[in-house]
């Protein structure tokens, strides 16, 4: 069994209030949850405007289906977000 851990950090750099920032991940988020079947969360700087760091969490018995699935993630935030990837991680557990 292999747990992955994807740790993701974003900069926005037209977001103006937490409530931009917020309404950009939302969509976001449910998104990802919906097609990749993850636990996600928004695990620092939340009372910062610019700035989101996310933890995605996925389980399976094999590494490259966990690898398979924290990468596309990755690929997704690129193309979908409105902001910058600025730092990714991914971590077996």
């Amino acid at each position: 069994m292999v747990i992955g851990l994807l740790l993701i950090e974003i900069h926005f750099p037209h977001s103006t209030s937490l409530k931009e920032k917020r309404a950009a991940l939302s969509g976001f988020k449910e998104k990802i949850r919906n097609r990749f079947n993850v636990a996600l969360a928004e695990v620092a700087n939340q009372d910062k405007w610019q700035l989101a760091s996310l933890a995605f969490v996925t389980i399976n018995n094999e590494k490259d289906i966990v690898d398979q699935t924290l990468e596309k993630i990755i690929q997704e935030a690129e193309i979908n977000l409105e902001g910058e990837i600025i730092h990714s991680k991914i971590v077996h557990l």
